[in-house]
Parts: structure tokens; C-alpha cells; sequence
């Protein structure tokens, strides 16, 4: 029979290996939280390419993560991943929405179902801060195809009726996306109004320059 001090050790060993298997992995998450966050800066300064590698550190970076967990599974999914996919995937939706125009396939994403809506309820809050940039630009015309995509994502969101423990938490970011999204149609639709009137006005002035100057009207 195995003794009390065999057992002991025994339990030991494999706690040991799932304790360093965990600590490892949370130092990974934080190098993709940190470097997926460095990306959605980068985008919003239109430094695409860097955008793009700091997501490709990341993405190596999580995959190391699952593969230092595939031996404990409990950990896994423990909920210490959850944020760093959340934060990623938020990373490559961003990307895809404000450069493509399209919302990337889950797939093609490549986290947890969960994860992946998580990130793109966060992402109607970096649209909102991309559009605000296009107004300030004098672009807001521009604005109004990520507001369209503000709108899909909140609908998608609203379109799930699961309990939290299945869902993570939809429910809320599903409301902040509406708040976010009826704050961004009003700013929008105020630049856009301000916009047209601020050329509508420039070519009154010009028309009304033309009269004062009859002689231009004139040609040899």
C-alpha cells in the first residue's frame, strides 16, 4: 500500500507542475494584454503595419499560453485566459473593422466563442473613438459606416438571451454598446449637419464674391 508521506508527495508533484504551468501562463497574458492594447493605439495612429505585429506577438504569445495549459485543462478554463483572448480578439476586430470595413469570422479570430463577443462589444468603444478622430479630422462623413458596424455589433450582442454564467457578462456590454452608440449617432449627425453647412456657406461666399468682382466674369 502507498504511504500517507507517498501520497503526500505524490499530490505535491502534480500541484507543483500545475502551479508553475499557472504562473507562466499569467506572465504570458499580461504580454498579450499589454502588446494587444499597443496595437489598438497603434491603429487609431494609423501605424498599420506596427498594428499588425504587435497582434502577430500576441497571437504567439497566447498560443504559447494554451499550450503550456493543455495539461490542466481546470486552468484553462478558470477564467485566467479569458482576458487576454477578450483583449486580442478586441485587437483583430478592431483591425478588421476600421482598415476592411468588415467584422472578422470567430474562426478567423481564433479564441473562445465567449472571448471573441467580449472583444467585439469592446470594440463599439475604439469605433466610437475612431470616429470622433474623423470628425475632428473634418471627415465625419466617414464616420457613418463604423457607426452602421456600431449598430450590427449591438444588435448581435442584444440578439442572445443566455444566462451570465453562460454568456460572461453579454447582457452589460450589450447596454454600454447601446450607450456608447445613441452618444456616437448624436455627435455624428451634429458634424455631419455642421459640415454640410460649413460648405454651403463657403459657396455662398464665393457666389457672392463673383458678383462683387463683375470684371472676372469676362473673358477676352
Amino acid at each position: 500500500m502507498t504511504s500517507i508521506d507517498e501520497l503526500a508527495e505524490e499530490i505535491s508533484v502534480t500541484f507543483e507542475a500545475k502551479d508553475r504551468a499557472r504562473e507562466e501562463a499569467l506572465a504570458l497574458t499580461r504580454a498579450v494584454v499589454r502588446r494587444s492594447g499597443a496595437a489598438i493605439r497603434s491603429i487609431h495612429r494609423g501605424e498599420l503595419d506596427r498594428a499588425l505585429d504587435l497582434a502577430g506577438e500576441a497571437r504567439i504569445s497566447l498560443a504559447a499560453i494554451l499550450d503550456i495549459l493543455k495539461e490542466h485543462p481546470d486552468v484553462r478554463y478558470s477564467g485566467l485566459v479569458d482576458g487576454a483572448e477578450q483583449e486580442y480578439a478586441e485587437a483583430r476586430i478592431v483591425f478588421s473593422l476600421i482598415t476592411e470595413e468588415r467584422i472578422p469570422h470567430p474562426q478567423e479570430v481564433g479564441v473562445e466563442m465567449t472571448s471573441y463577443l467580449a472583444g467585439l462589444g469592446d470594440a463599439v468603444g475604439e469605433l466610437r473613438r475612431h470616429i470622433l478622430d474623423l470628425i475632428r479630422l473634418g471627415r465625419p462623413q466617414e464616420g457613418e459606416v463604423h457607426l452602421a458596424a456600431m449598430e450590427e455589433i449591438y444588435h448581435l450582442l442584444m440578439s442572445f438571451d443566455y444566462p451570465d454564467a453562460v454568456t460572461k457578462g453579454m447582457r452589460r456590454k450589450g447596454d454600454v454598446a447601446r450607450s456608447l452608440l445613441d452618444r456616437t449617432r448624436g455627435d455624428l449627425t451634429n458634424a455631419i449637419g455642421q459640415r454640410r453647412l460649413e460648405v454651403q456657406l463657403a459657396e455662398l461666399e464665393e457666389r457672392l464674391e463673383g458678383r462683387d468682382n463683375p470684371k472676372e466674369n469676362f473673358s477676352l
